[in-house]
């Protein structure tokens, strides 16, 4: 149910706030698109930054404003299996058709600890859930093995792969039925070779209808014209997101492009100048069209 183009919306704020506005005008935005998912409160959306109550509220304000309109894999991952549970359950309770659950940081659980983890949720909740694996911000990985046992998990149904490793995705593909989605865009297009299904994109705030292309080309088997937005989108997925930690730098391109969606929350800083301005050589290149 998760396949094609998700869009790990960014949370906008407003002299500490969280914008409601501005995340309201973010769903009508992605609607008008044609993007098929967003997910809030995710690491684009800046959730450890974000209050219990804050992280509900996105959640529940996404939710409303998509009104079936389009699909909400809401972010309600954590390091405590019980708040995992909780903001889990509040999303199902918003509407949210899925959530997106990072695996637990910081505390590097065994590979028992994490499967008891995911386990528990999804007991908790009659909801689909998608397993996040990112080790370089999670400081472990859930292995293939582990993550193919959750897969046997009724409503465990998909692994946004972050890992960067093409060998841990093709193990999960032959040894699980889990849906794949690329957790990083310049890696979309050889996850879907490999039997990938979809993306969780970050430059999809910005472009997603070029992302989107990319995937609909893949489907209908056009595997030249996958290649063509694959080498157009990688200048800019890779100039772009390698400035600073995301979402630093997709939130300055949003504000140069004229869709401002407000500061960073500390401990992240925004962009230098120098930065900005080769942020700004780069959306150029691309052919966007900065402001500033």
């Amino acid at each position: 149910m998760f396949a094609g183009l998700t869009v790990a919306l960014v949370t906008p704020f407003r002299d500490g706030h969280v914008d409601e506005a501005a995340l309201r005008k973010l769903v009508d935005f992605h609607v008008d698109a044609g993007t098929e998912c967003v997910s809030p409160c995710g690491t684009t959306g800046e959730s450890p930054t974000l209050s219990h109550k804050e992280h509900e509220q996105v959640i529940a304000i996404v939710c409303e404003q998509a009104a079936g309109r389009i699909r909400v894999m809401a972010g309600t991952g954590s390091n405590s299996t019980a708040e995992a549970i909780r903001l889990t359950s509040r999303a199902q309770a918003a509407g949210a058709d899925g959530a997106l659950l990072v695996a637990p940081y910081y505390n590097k659980p065994m590979q028992d600890g994490f499967f008891e983890h995911y386990r528990a949720v999804a007991e908790a909740v009659d909801l689909p859930l998608v397993l996040y694996n990112i080790p370089g911000r999670t400081a472990k990985n859930v292995e293939p093995d582990t993550i193919c046992r959750l897969g046997e998990i009724p409503n465990i149904v998909a692994v946004k792969e972050s890992t960067g490793s093409m060998d841990q995705a093709s193990q999960i593909l032959n040894g699980s039925d889990l849906t794949i989605l690329s957790g990083d865009d310049s890696l979309t297009l050889p996850l879907l070779a490999l039997g990938g299904s979809g993306v969780v994109s970050v430059v999809g705030n910005i472009v997603p209808g070029d992302v989107g292309q990319l995937l609909a080309a893949w489907r209908e088997g056009n595997v030249s014209e996958s290649q063509r937005w694959h080498h157009k989108l990688f200048p800019l997925c890779r100039d772009m997101l390698g400035l600073a930690t995301n979402p630093i730098p997709v939130k300055a391109a949003l504000r140069l492009l004229g869709r401002d969606t407000g500061e960073v929350r500390l401990p992240l800083t925004p962009l230098a100048a120098a930065q900005q301005e080769s942020l700004a050589r780069t959306l150029k290149a691309y052919g966007l069209s900065p402001k500033g």
